[in-house]
């Protein structure tokens, strides 16, 4: 059974590769994408070149103890599992691990991350295509003694695989939305043979948790253990990096800052918008614009002067306001990966791809600083984040663009509401922390199972909570 859906899931990736082709071969062409990893990705080649600053071939050593081999797709999860790859490696002196991504920016910002723990004990490769034998060949070529997947990678040859090789596969971190699993439903007979020997699900929050059973997980296999998302986030407003962003962009003591970060057009022509009308309030008033997508910097820039203001851009690297003081100075945040730390210095902090139909962004790091956190109504894919920060009364929705400085006054005037706000938001991500420990607790106990020689089996312990 398992070698029949196994093939047929092969012709179906094909189709799907042949179909998608004209597409693949444009973006490799004009925009160099899909070129890296080739190896990793179609032929399940995960060894490393043997320049590789990584650890070399020592990853791959038969004499080297246990591989534990951790899946994250792209950026917001390679963060995300930061810590917890820290904390592994700290509780397993003598363990491996080869961090897999898919996207390119994923891969990029893991080798980052690499580099600064400067562990060698810790590799960064491309997550093979679930093609049978490409998953098959990393297996192989890893001898893991567990596989970790973050929030949702089902990916069928990969588990019929693990299933095949005796390697328990545990789910952290686990997210399964309402849309995702309607999508799943229409096919449970199907997932529900695919996940039954998963051997652990470490689910975000109960909803999650319940779904995954439906679909097939065994419930005593099904842990709450919360969104390590929490446990990462920066609370200290004077930490050394935002301490140096307060400094470039010059921010006094008694100013107010806006930051509208995460934007997509028109968001940032509200936000400048309504700021230029209320500076004229409250000459304190100050902004900060991010825009989400680099490729935008250059045109918010300009659209920052065609309404009338001046842009100190962060690109530049050097602490310099315009001299025009007739007109009002918008600082431009144009640099990937420093927005987290941006929102420290936020009084008031607008989420943006929450007035588009993007489905917003991550709205957790300003409220970990305690910023006053506003946002649009279209923020479906951080659903559940948003539903807690709203239960709390730690965050505010603002309907439309055009009720921005409207309710923007509001905060301007009400501190006592903003500082509420903020403060709400805070202590919720403070009650939220311990989600990466109790990941590690039950990958552990996977780790200790398929040693004793039942992989498939929970072992009984308090991790977390159990789901209903």
């Amino acid at each position: 059974m398992d070698w029949l859906v196994s093939r047929c899931l092969d012709l179906g990736y094909l189709g799907l590769v042949l179909a998608a082709s004209p597409w693949i071969f444009w973006n490799s062409w004009f925009h160099g994408k899909h070129r890296e990893g080739f190896r990793e990705k179609v032929l399940g080649d995960l060894r490393p070149p043997v320049d590789q600053a990584d650890s070399g071939n020592d990853l791959m050593s038969e004499s080297a103890s246990d591989l534990i081999w951790v899946h994250a797709v792209s950026v917001g999860e390679v963060l995300s599992l930061k810590q917890v790859l820290i904390e592994l490696l700290k509780q397993q002196p003598t363990a491996r691990v080869v961090l897999t991504v898919t996207t390119q920016t994923g891969h990029a910002v893991a080798r980052r991350i690499v580099d600064q723990m400067a562990e060698p004990r810790l590799g960064v490769r491309y997550f093979p295509l679930d093609f049978s034998w490409s998953v098959t060949r990393a297996i192989r070529q890893l001898q893991p003694s567990l596989i970790v997947l973050a929030e949702l990678e089902v990916w069928p040859n990969l588990l019929l695989a693990a299933r095949k090789h005796g390697v328990p596969v545990v789910i952290a971190n686990g997210r399964l939305s309402q849309r995702s699993f309607k999508g799943y439903w229409r096919g449970v007979w199907f997932f529900r043979w695919l996940l039954r020997d998963v051997a652990a699900v470490g689910a975000q929050t109960p909803e999650y948790a319940e779904r995954f059973v439906k679909l097939g997980v065994p419930a005593e296999r099904v842990r709450v253990t919360g969104n390590i998302k929490y446990d990462r986030i920066e609370t200290n407003r004077n930490n050394p990096r935002t301490e140096a962003l307060r400094a470039f962009f010059g921010f006094r003591e008694n100013d107010l800052v806006w930051i509208a970060g995460s934007t997509q057009s028109p968001e940032e022509s509200l936000a400048i918008e309504a700021w230029k009308t209320l500076r004229l309030e409250f000459p304190n008033l100050q902004l900060m614009v991010v825009p989400r997508h680099q490729e935008r910097f250059e045109e918010v820039s300009q659209l920052i002067q065609s309404l009338g203001c001046q842009v100190w851009r962060r690109s530049t690297w050097r602490a310099t306001g315009a001299a025009d003081t007739s007109r009002p100075t918008v600082r431009l945040l144009d640099t990937l990966g420093e927005l987290g730390d941006a929102w420290g210095l936020a009084d008031l902090a607008f989420v943006g791809g929450s007035l588009t139909q993007r489905g917003g962004q991550n709205m957790i790091e300003p409220a970990g600083y305690g910023a006053a956190v506003f946002f649009g109504p279209h923020t479906q894919n951080f659903r559940q984040t948003v539903e807690t920060l709203l239960e709390a009364d730690a965050a505010r929705v603002v309907s439309r663009g055009q009720e921005l400085p409207g309710f923007v006054r509001l905060l301007l005037r009400d501190e006592n509401l903003r500082c509420s706000l903020g403060s709400r938001a805070q202590q919720l991500v403070l009650r939220q922390a311990g989600a990466t420990e109790a990941t590690l607790a039950l990958a552990q106990m996977c780790r200790s199972s398929a040693k004793s020689g039942n992989p498939g089996a929970l072992l009984s312990g308090d991790v977390g909570s159990r789901a209903a």
